[in-house]
């Protein structure tokens, strides 16, 4: 026998979402799906690279590394902020799907709210470290130190934008389809 809240939590609540933020967020969380991936086959090139420089010709690049970890901030935090659009975050939807389903719109309001939220603060505070390192270079690189807090300000401006559209969705009694479906 199915438990009638389970059953219902796993289907679809609603219709789907349809709005124009629906629209660019979904063309916008597939494009950093892309860039994301893009960026991962990038890192593993880089360091396939370097150690080959190290080890075969006894010549180990040196910008390699700090390409490597700039990148792995961008691949990670776009990926992140896209996780929060489809839903593929960790969560504890074991215990939302006992609740009643006013409760439940209620608590996912609230979190959506929180996330967000956060999502400012990243923003915000990517925005002022990188002001502050702005006139730095990242060494062996000759690029600016500033380049590290893109993806913290840009994921915090995607976490807010995807947020708001759940927010939406959920006062509407729709429902946000992933950008991968």
């Amino acid at each position: 026998m199915t438990d009638p809240h389970v059953a219902d939590h796993e289907s679809p609540e609603g219709r789907p979402s349809r709005g124009p933020l629906t629209r660019i967020n979904a063309i916008i969380a597939r494009l950093g799906m892309y860039l994301s991936v893009a960026g991962l086959l990038v890192i593993v090139t880089i360091v396939f690279y370097q150690v080959f420089g190290r080890y075969v010709l006894n010549s180990s690049p040196t910008w390699t590394e700090n390409l490597a970890l700039v990148l792995i901030l961008y691949v990670t935090l776009i990926g992140a902020a896209v996780g929060v659009r489809d839903a593929g975050h960790i969560g504890m939807d074991s215990l939302l799907v006992m609740l009643p389903d006013s409760t439940r719109e209620k608590i996912e309001l609230v979190i959506h709210v929180l996330v967000a939220l956060f999502g400012l603060a990243m923003a915000y505070n990517g925005w002022i470290l990188g002001a502050s390192v702005g006139t730095v270079k990242i060494p062996n690189l000759g690029l600016p130190e500033v380049i590290r807090y893109v993806p913290l300000v840009a994921s915090g401006v995607l976490i807010v934008s995807f947020s708001i559209e759940h927010i939406i969705a959920l006062l509407r009694g729709e429902e946000v389809i992933p950008s991968w479906n």
